[in-house]
């Protein structure tokens, strides 16, 4: 899936449980991070659309890019947010940042997988998808979808019953 905000639905349920624990900026960030390689390849028509950022070797390096460049510019972009009153914590710790990373580039690896005939996941260890059409696109994307739908709720809920 890429270029989609729907990587983001579970993203979002992750948030709505973890709540100060998970940072929607990083997972955000995380997500784009992972598309680079399909970006540049569907650019120049060169290369593997879902190569070695689509690994977890990959995933796991792209991760740690993901959460050394998404703390600072989420804390950057969190500070100019407040400065319209929105009033978010502008902080982020590194144990949050790279939890989350990790989180958001494992997870688009597992969800891609599911529909990518590209994908080898365990490359180099091996060149075999066991998730691909476990489950069918259309319901790996409602599933995506609904967990955002969901999430969003119980966020909502939590925050209400926290300013109570």
């Amino acid at each position: 899936m890429p270029f989609t905000p729907i990587h983001m639905g579970p993203g979002i349920l992750i948030k709505s449980l973890w709540q100060g624990g998970f940072s929607m900026t990083v997972f955000g960030w995380s997500q784009i991070v992972m598309d680079i390689q399909p970006l540049i390849v569907t650019i120049t028509g060169e290369g593997h659309l879902h190569g070695f950022s689509h690994t977890y070797v990959g995933a796991t390096l792209l991760a740690v890019l993901a959460a050394l460049s998404g703390k600072p510019m989420s804390e950057f972009g969190l500070a100019i947010l407040n400065k319209t009153r929105i009033n978010l914590p502008t902080r982020i710790s590194w144990r949050i940042a790279f939890v989350t990373a990790f989180v958001g580039a494992y997870s688009h690896v597992v969800i891609d997988s599911f529909m990518h005939l590209d994908m080898v996941p365990w490359y180099p260890i091996s060149t075999s998808n066991a998730l691909l059409g476990v489950i069918g696109v259309g319901a790996l994307i409602k599933t995506c979808l609904y967990s955002g739908l969901i999430g969003t709720g119980i966020f909502t809920l939590m925050q209400a019953r926290n300013r109570k």
